[in-house]
């Protein structure tokens, strides 16, 4: 079925739909008019959209006839609206592809975000620590909650490792392009001459499994408990409250100490352990689909830089779609939208074109 056909398909389905809600019938069989509701809302955002579309060919089409039109004012009028419309026309051709994306069945999902000093040594860390910040703003803007789930602070207050959990609607689709190695550039603290140094942290975002997502055998786990320590190795706590499991069959080792309760540490540990190995089940997916298509959209390989954090130029640039914004600051403040948004659309335009 052509794309066309498919938006005819889907408005005579919309429009079928409409009538039986109205049915006295429908009405009464509450099951049967919630169900037909929640497909007539899936289907409303494409309808109204291909009906725009629809409108503005038409006015295209009116345009067109009249610039032939014996009066030149009339002419010179048509021809500024045929400019407008034809962009118009386009911008919705692309809106409408992208509405008919099959969307990612994990995108409606909360995330574990896990960030990792790399090279750089304590300004990496400081860094991971700035990174953590970004994403909590960024998640207050967007009215979600974020809960650290195991921290391994150092003692100027970066961290060499922090998981957190982010729960609300969608976290997934708006943070799952971040899975890579964001460069900072800056001078550190402890620079006493002003020299620029580089350093790297890998940041991984894991979409929340379920239970019903990723069964897990209690005889294929390791669990062991032990005191809770901090900056320096120095011990923080006098019971035996910190957890680490240890998944037998991938040798998977998650570690949480950061509450004072054994039985809380090890639910947030058993959170990270579903959510990492749901994410091995899908680059396990991922790898099979790479053989028949190189360019999969959202790979996520976080091997490789996909950011750079120039501090002392407030520029941070995005190498995977060439983008650069000078609003370093205000990006670090928690304000994502103006990466996240471009990156979102361009791998979804790259999609389109691999259909």
């Amino acid at each position: 079925m052509s794309f066309w056909a498919k938006l005819d398909d889907i408005e005579q389905k919309f429009n079928d739909i409409e009538a039986q809600l109205g049915s006295p019938e429908i009405y009464q069989d509450q099951q049967k008019y919630s169900e037909l509701a929640k497909k007539h809302s899936d289907l409303y955002q494409i309808v109204g959209k291909y009906r725009e579309y629809k409108r503005v060919c038409a006015d295209l089409d009116a345009n067109t006839e009249l610039a032939t039109d014996p009066d030149r004012e009339i002419q010179e009028l048509a021809r500024l609206e045929i400019k407008g419309l034809e962009q118009l026309k386009a911008d919705l051709e692309d809106d409408l592809k992208a509405l008919l994306i099959p969307e990612d069945p994990l995108d409606k999902k909360s995330v574990i975000l896990e960030i990792r000093a790399g090279t750089g040594g304590e300004e990496a860390a400081l860094f991971a620590a700035d990174l953590l910040r970004m994403y909590s703003r960024y998640a207050e803007n967007n009215g979600w909650k974020v809960e650290l789930l195991h921290t391994n602070q150092t003692g100027s207050g970066g961290f060499k490792e922090v998981i957190a959990s982010i729960s609300g609607g969608r976290v997934y689709s708006r943070l799952k392009y971040e899975s890579g190695v964001h460069r900072v550039q800056r001078v550190p603290s402890t620079e006493s001459q002003g020299r620029v140094h580089t350093s790297a942290v890998t940041v991984a975002i894991l979409p929340e499994a379920d239970e019903v997502d990723v069964r897990i055998d209690p005889h294929d786990l390791r669990i062991d408990v032990f005191r809770s320590s901090g900056p320096g190795g120095q011990s923080v706590n006098t019971t035996d409250s910190a957890v680490r499991i240890t998944h037998e069959p991938t040798g998977l080792v998650i570690t949480c100490q950061d509450e004072k309760s054994q039985l809380k540490n090890k639910a947030k540990a058993m959170k990270v352990l579903r959510s990492r190995l749901l994410q091995m089940k899908q680059d396990e997916a991922k790898q099979e689909m790479d053989q028949t298509r190189r360019a999969q959209v959202g790979s996520g390989d976080r091997s490789e830089r996909i950011r750079t954090y120039n501090f002392p130029q407030s520029r941070i640039t995005d190498h995977r779609i060439n983008l650069t914004s000078h609003n370093l600051e205000e990006i670090m403040a928690g304000g994502l939208e103006e990466i996240i948004v471009p990156l979102d659309r361009s791998f979804q335009t790259r999609f389109m074109q691999e259909q």
